[in-house]
């Protein structure tokens, strides 16, 4: 269909070393086209059951949201989640003010989706760092929800920490990875998968297309949480009742 619109690329193969695809089979709500997936950075499988209380913090911050570069320009992307937006939407529109707030994907990612990190023995401190650091910026978008997501350089998906939606991928023998919510939607010989696993609650899978490879969740995790001294901040600046005389 392209080469009816674009004559010149006709004959010509379209390739891409990603695809983020999305079909929605409505549950709860008639499917419309102004719900339709945006597709800026994500595509997302579920529900985001906080949303009320996501959209009201993310207005009630909008005051104190400020740029040296954009100056009052900044107002101009205000509201910057409109009425009747869908959940995928709304959250679509938090992920891409962090990223070009500068953050990376995989940071803004761990923001808006956090682990269960609160009271979590097996988690280290420099990780429960970040998340208790980052708890005073942004409340979890919490689901079920499984949520793939892309910048063009990096791919990955995340699930939330309550781990209700499924997430399945599987890894060739030629490096084609698929991630899908059922093992089996593309044909693919037996004999060529090398891995088959699912994401796990609270787990993030990242494929970084410059580096040429997979880069596992707490590889991504660990980097990010020594990246800032998270504790020092935590400990110069809260005050914890406990510890008042």
């Amino acid at each position: 269909q392209v080469g009816e619109y674009y004559p010149d690329l006709r004959d010509q193969d379209m390739v891409s070393a990603l695809a983020l695809v999305h079909q929605r089979f409505s549950t709860n709500t008639f499917p419309t086209w102004d719900l339709a997936h945006p597709f800026r950075f994500i595509a997302h499988n579920g529900e985001i059951n906080t949303l009320q209380g996501n959209l009201n913090w993310i207005r009630s911050r909008q005051a104190t949201i400020h740029s040296k570069l954009l100056g009052t320009d900044l107002d101009k992307i205000w509201p910057l989640i409109y009425e009747g937006q869908s959940d995928s939407a709304s959250f679509d529109n938090a992920l891409e003010l962090l990223v070009m707030g500068g953050y990376t994907l995989a940071h803004a990612m761990m923001l808006l989706i956090p682990e269960a990190w609160a009271g979590n023995p097996l988690m280290d401190e420099e990780r429960r760092a970040f998340y208790e650091y980052h708890a005073a910026m942004m409340e979890p978008w919490d689901g079920p929800a499984a949520v793939a997501f892309t910048d063009g350089r990096q791919i990955g998906a995340t699930l939330d920490r309550n781990g209700l939606r499924p997430a399945r991928y599987l890894v060739t023998d030629d490096d084609l990875v698929v991630m899908s919510s059922e093992i089996g939607v593309l044909p693919i010989p037996e004999e060529r998968i090398v891995k088959k696993w699912r994401l796990q609650p609270g787990k993030m899978f990242l494929i970084d297309l410059e580096q040429g490879r997979i880069i596992d969740d707490a590889e991504v995790k660990a980097s990010l949480a020594v990246a800032k001294p998270y504790q020092e901040w935590l400990d110069r600046t809260q005050i914890r009742l406990r510890e008042l005389p």
